[in-house]
């Protein structure tokens, strides 16, 4: 009986440490099998250690190149379609700012012309000033959402949109990012293709896809009644930012709402999404965060709703991409990640052994052409 034991457990561990949707590291395998197989309290124990011992650094310079200078900055439209207005910059929250901390610059593929998403890197506090993070900006009128589902997160399936993102969408896909937590720690529910795959929670941050592709962040108000114009759900915590504020009682050190699965750490790479005023989304990852830093990048970057999505080295990931003519597919090799120090590649989401659910920005029309 020991041997079987064993052996099940050789080829189980030796199974997951070959598998690239649980992370792209040896350790960061090895850790998801465990918490998998009833190890949370060892793993989580192994990370509060490390991290414990490897605080972020106070103060330092930024390594050479990591705040991106703008690349044609944001671009002045004369368009009759339907978009929203450019972003305004960021102001840093260190001074003094280095050169393009906060400012625009349009990527991936434009929509009837126009730029559908613009990124800029700024460092997000005045202490931790070696970290970078990332923003994106999308235009949701020329941009459409879809929630793409996977067998390990939510679980079940299959599913009409599950990774590998097929060719028909790669012809129109902008973007791509990360979506929430693994749905053990979400508290929440998730719903999909006419079904709810876990039950929804009322008051619950969710991201909200509508049939006609249009995209909302809200405190879910239906409980498990689905209004009939919605197409997914993705639920994720509470809201982080509402009515163009951190929520009350966001603290720092707060780790058992907002941070349990990395082993309640402070400092983090964490990912979050907003709606603006207008209806863009603003999406913020990076390393080095705490909760209230994400929120208050978030607010910065003019969300009036936000919610935390994944945390983790391996999860929090943004890609865009510019094929070379108007109806080219997107793929790995024109793809560019958010931050350069994202782990994987913007080639996850083609990938037919990624397990986790992600989201997809696509050109809203038929007309599409490529950026500079």
């Amino acid at each position: 009986m020991f041997l079987v034991a064993l052996i099940w457990l050789a080829f189980s561990v030796g199974g997951a440490l070959l598998n690239p949707a649980l992370g792209g590291s040896a350790g960061s395998r090895l850790a998801e099998w465990a918490r998998a197989h009833g190890g949370s309290g060892i793993v989580n124990w192994i990370e509060n250690e490390w991290y414990s011992h490897h605080p972020p650094p106070i103060g330092g310079a930024v390594p050479k190149g990591e705040i991106r200078v703008p690349s044609g900055g944001v671009v002045t439209v004369k368009s009759s379609v339907p978009h929203l207005a450019s972003p305004s910059p960021i102001t840093p929250f260190a001074s003094p700012a280095i050169a393009g901390e906060g400012q625009w610059s349009p990527v991936g593929r434009r929509v009837s012309g126009i730029p559908a998403v613009y990124e800029t890197t700024l460092r997000p506090d005045k202490v931790h000033t070696s970290y970078v993070v990332g923003v994106a900006w999308m235009d949701t009128k020329l941009l459409h959402a879809t929630l793409y589902s996977g067998s390990w997160i939510p679980g079940g399936g299959p599913y009409p949109d599950t990774a590998p993102i097929q060719t028909s969408a790669a012809r129109t896909l902008v973007a791509a990012f990360n979506a929430g937590f693994l749905m053990d720690n979400a508290n929440g529910g998730y719903y999909t293709n006419g079904k709810e795959q876990l039950p929804l929670r009322t008051g619950a941050a969710s991201f909200v896809v509508y049939k006609d592709g249009s995209s909302d962040v809200v405190a879910w108000p239906y409980g498990r009644k689905v209004p009939a114009d919605v197409a997914s759900v993705r639920q994720n915590l509470d809201l982080l930012v509402q009515h163009g504020k951190p929520v009350p009682g966001l603290r720092a050190n707060d780790t058992s709402k907002w941070g349990v699965t990395l082993g309640n750490a402070v400092y983090v790479w964490r990912s979050g999404l907003g709606v603006t005023a207008d209806g863009a989304l603003v999406y913020v990852g990076g390393p080095g965060l705490n909760i209230t830093d994400l929120a208050n990048l978030l607010v910065r970057a003019g969300a009036v709703r936000a919610m935390e999505l994944d945390i983790n080295t391996d999860w929090v990931n943004f890609a865009s991409y510019l094929p070379s003519s108007s109806t080219g597919l997107a793929t790995t090799s024109n793809g560019s990640l958010l931050l350069s120090s994202m782990t994987g590649t913007p080639g996850r989401y083609f990938a037919s052994w990624w397990t986790r659910d992600f989201i997809t920005m696509s050109a809203a029309t038929s007309t599409s052409v490529g950026s500079k």
